[in-house]
């Protein structure tokens, strides 16, 4: 009886030390791709493409769109896509609900929502809200800006942008804002974890001291040194990127003076992400004044130096692509090699 018994002892702790080596083995999964958002000013929809190397990106539905603007808008079209991948997994997807062309689609009777005298340029109220856990798949609301106290006369709700907050363990947005026709700033708010509303009062996220006061499409990430960075639009000159440093992603900030960028016409819409497996970060963003509009990229360690990559499939440069061109405002999140093959075999059905 005690040979059994020992035995099946013996038999007991083989079982769990195979356990929990499979426990053990079972890691997350390596983040070794890259996955980009955009839209068209012809479609006013989402737009997705992947890259397993961060330099040559593949546009998915052969860059037909993979969510159309009009299911999710209240305007039937969306600007300025962002994602962001939280430490658990979940995607998040913010957008502006916006349709330029709306009037001459057919879509509505007047230019923009209100008065343009009134309101000014755009003159949105609603931000959608999107979360997934495969990328395929995703949850949906409205979040009206305009709801919150303070805000009723909102003139815009722009270019939302998040990034996960480690001290709050929760999502922090960031958008451009103007109250009635005033200047347009950059606010921002924490969400709640169903990502449907904010959980704190919008507030002014910066102060440009130097300059033309006004600045849109603001853009933080954390550099290799702690300090957080934020790239956005000034118009002192035309318009183009400047930066922003603290050592907290709500601030204060203290302004950098001298333009980012090295274009001769005007850019937007900047989104910095940092190439896997190095310290190298890439500033990319929206060349809306060149003919063609094309992204530009640049590329830094030290968030003071900047050396210049090109446009997308530009002679010389580093960045290609290779089934679409004329993105307009794009955002990078990681993902693995795994999820972008699926992604791929997903959209070609």
């Amino acid at each position: 009886m005690q040979k059994i018994f020992h035995a099946v002892a013996l038999l007991a702790t083989f079982v769990a030390t195979l356990i929990f080596a499979g426990c053990q083995s079972a890691e997350p999964e390596k983040l070794d791709a890259y996955l980009m958002v955009f839209f068209t000013d012809e479609d006013h929809s989402l737009h997705m493409a992947v890259s397993t190397d961060g330099y040559t990106f593949t546009a998915l539905n052969d860059n037909k769109p993979v969510i159309s603007g009009d299911t999710i808008a209240e305007q039937r079209g969306i600007r300025d896509p962002f994602i962001m991948r939280a430490p658990d997994g979940t995607y998040y997807l913010a957008l502006t609900d916006l349709h330029i062309f709306a009037q001459k689609e057919g879509l509505r009777n007047t230019l923009w929502e209100r008065s343009e005298k009134d309101y000014g340029w755009g003159n949105n109220r609603n931000l959608v809200l999107m979360k997934s856990k495969d990328l395929i798949h995703w949850s949906h609301s409205l979040l009206r800006v305009n709801e919150c106290e303070g805000f009723e006369d909102i003139g815009c709700a722009w270019a939302p942008q998040m990034l996960w907050d480690e001290s709050k363990q929760a999502v922090m947005m960031y958008w451009t804002t103007r109250i009635g026709a005033d200047i347009n700033k950059v606010y921002y708010a924490y969400m709640d974890s169903d990502f449907t509303r904010f959980t704190t009062s919008p507030k002014p996220i910066f102060e440009k001291p130097e300059g033309k006061p006004e600045y849109i499409d603001a853009d933080i990430v954390q550099g290799s040194d702690g300090k957080f960075y934020m790239h956005y639009v000034g118009y002192d000159k035309v318009a183009g990127i400047l930066r922003a440093v603290a050592d907290h992603p709500t601030g204060p900030y203290t302004y950098l003076p001298g333009y980012v960028d090295q274009e001769l016409k005007e850019c937007e819409a900047p989104n910095c992400w940092k190439r896997l497996g190095s310290n190298t970060y890439v500033l990319m963003y929206d060349c809306y004044g060149i003919k063609p509009a094309n992204f530009g990229f640049l590329e830094t360690k030290d968030f003071k130096t900047y050396t210049n990559i090109g446009h997308f499939n530009e002679e010389g440069g580093l960045m290609k692509t290779t089934n679409f061109d004329r993105p307009k405002h794009g955002a990078v999140t990681y993902i693995t090699r795994r999820q972008a093959q699926e992604l791929l075999d997903f959209w070609k059905k």
